[in-house]
């Protein structure tokens, strides 16, 4: 191994984890992300940062009370890791990511997970997105270890952020690029959503990511 030349790439919730990473590790010399996600702000605050304070407080009560209940069974409880609420304020509680059969309401992101962990696609029996759920008390670190707070820090270091104009997730790494003051960029793939840039060959960029990694660790 050439310690002289080590690159990082993360997908989805990992792309957050690689960037803290090397925000904290120099020998890291340059990070690739696709379809980011930074898990910590998704947990602590919801999509689009939409927990109000009174429900975010709601969420750590209930990840603190869950933590007696753990301990008193002996065993973690199964809870979902992006805690939902309900018409009337209540906190949603589940033992799966995703449901048995797609509802026929559902919207856009919820069919893309399905359509991918609940399928051919990325489906395994003992995955967790496909067949389970998190522990009920996973979102707790993430409410006191916040993700990608110091992105500043891997610059000189250059960042490439791939992402898709349809994503529900963009808005992290439009976010991420605003805060990285090293070499970066935003590659915002065409007709592509989140899921689109796990597996699909025709919307990765894999010319461009070679092409980084190659230019970065020469």
């Amino acid at each position: 191994m050439d310690r002289t030349r080590i690159g990082a790439i993360g997908i989805c919730g990992l792309s957050g984890m690689a960037l803290t990473a090397a925000s904290a590790d120099s020998r890291i010399k340059a990070v690739a992300t696709s379809a980011m996600y930074d898990m910590s702000r998704s947990m602590s605050r919801a999509h689009q940062d939409s927990y109000t304070r009174a429900q975010r407080q709601q969420v750590i009560d209930y990840l603190s009370q869950q933590r007696w209940a753990d301990a008193e069974s002996g065993q973690p409880a199964l809870g979902l890791h992006e805690v939902p609420f309900d018409e009337q304020g209540r906190i949603v509680k589940g033992t799966r990511v995703l449901p048995e059969k797609l509802p026929p309401e559902a919207d856009p992101v919820l069919t893309a997970f399905f359509n991918y962990y609940r399928t051919r696609r990325g489906f395994h029996p003992r995955s967790i997105n496909s067949t389970t759920a998190w522990t009920a008390t996973t979102p707790m670190a993430f409410f006191g270890f916040p993700l990608a707070a110091h992105i500043d820090m891997i610059a000189p270091r250059p960042i490439l952020l791939v992402t898709g104009d349809k994503a529900h997730s963009r808005y992290y790494s439009d976010d991420v690029y605003q805060a990285a003051t090293g070499p970066k960029e935003l590659l915002v793939v065409p007709d592509a959503d989140h899921v689109d840039l796990y597996d699909n060959l025709a919307r990765i960029p894999f010319d461009r990511l070679d092409t980084f990694f190659k230019q970065s660790l020469a």
